[in-house]
């Protein structure tokens, strides 16, 4: 096992808690959806059948939308939108808390370079966020699609556009990147998580005010399935989906990119050791190697 690869290990061990808790939460999600598909939804379309003309409120009482519609928009929602944790996760638990405590400088002065530190730090958690969407994104779109007839929303919901392709891979990867930066810069935990996730709020509002702009719209009458109007002489038709997303979808990671960037410029000056610090650590690794002294016993007269 190279040295990096025990640094990554190093870091999954450390931050079991968040690791468990984003498998089971990944794990609920494509159960869920699967649940919702292959029983909600065809228990719901039973019921439905059922309905006669003596019974019509039971046609009209919108459980295809609460037990189904709504359940699926709740899963994209809270996937969506979980780049607020992974934001305040990284600013605070993942960099913050070590640069705050001493941890990290602590490491810098035992044969880790800042460089590799952070490297593992971010790669790690890139890699686990990188798993889920690649589990996530597969089944919500098979399950978004299965029972159109009974869905409340379209292609243009803000959940709806991100969960159904690696957009919301890339917002998670942009907050674990924002928040690493901003713990790099301000270096108190607390501070940093608000800061980070204030952060990441503003970029996605922004992102998605100009979203209907990433692509040259059609213009006329719509026609057919939901569109995304951008005025009243033109629109996005539903095979604009790809183009938009994929635009989007760089962008964050164009911003992803320069947050790590600047986050390893700005760990140089964070990471110089005091000579105090440096002269500290060079007296405690000459103690620890320093054979041990037994007492001379003297030989009884």
């Amino acid at each position: 096992m190279s040295a990096f690869t025990a640094q990554l290990a190093t870091v999954l061990r450390l931050h079991r808690a968040a690791l468990i808790v984003w498998t089971a939460f990944v794990a609920g999600c494509v159960g869920y959806l699967v649940w919702l598909t292959r029983v909600t939804a065809p228990s719901l379309r039973t019921s439905l059948a059922d309905c006669t003309a003596d019974r019509p409120g039971q046609c009209a009482m919108g459980l295809d939308y609460l037990e189904y519609s709504s359940p699926m928009g709740w899963v994209s929602t809270f996937m969506y939108y979980g780049f607020w944790a992974v934001a305040a996760w990284s600013a605070a638990a993942l960099i913050g808390r070590e640069l705050e405590s001493g941890t990290a400088r602590l490491a810098w002065t035992q044969g880790v370079t800042p460089a590799r530190w952070l490297a593992a730090k971010l790669t790690a958690p890139a890699l686990v966020l990188i798993a889920g969407g690649a589990v996530f994104v597969p089944v919500y779109r098979w399950a978004w699609s299965a029972h159109r007839a009974m869905m409340g929303d379209d292609w243009t919901f803000a959940d709806v556009f991100a969960a159904r392709g690696p957009l919301v891979v890339a917002y998670g990867l942009c907050a674990l990147a924002v928040g690493t930066l901003t713990a790099l810069v301000v270096r108190r935990t607390l501070p940093a998580a608000a800061l980070a996730v204030a952060v990441m709020i503003v970029l996605n509002r922004y992102v998605e005010k100009y979203r209907e702009d990433y692509w040259p719209p059609a213009t006329g009458t719509p026609r057919g399935a939901p569109v995304m109007q951008v005025d009243s002489a033109a629109y996005h038709p539903q095979s604009h989906y790809w183009p938009l997303h994929l635009v989007e979808t760089g962008i964050i990671l164009t911003v992803t990119a320069l947050a790590t960037t600047a986050a390893f410029l700005l760990l140089g000056r964070v990471a110089k050791v005091p000579p105090a610090a440096r002269r500290l650590a060079r007296t405690l690794a000459a103690r620890s190697t320093a054979p041990t002294r037994t007492p001379r016993q003297e030989s009884p007269a």
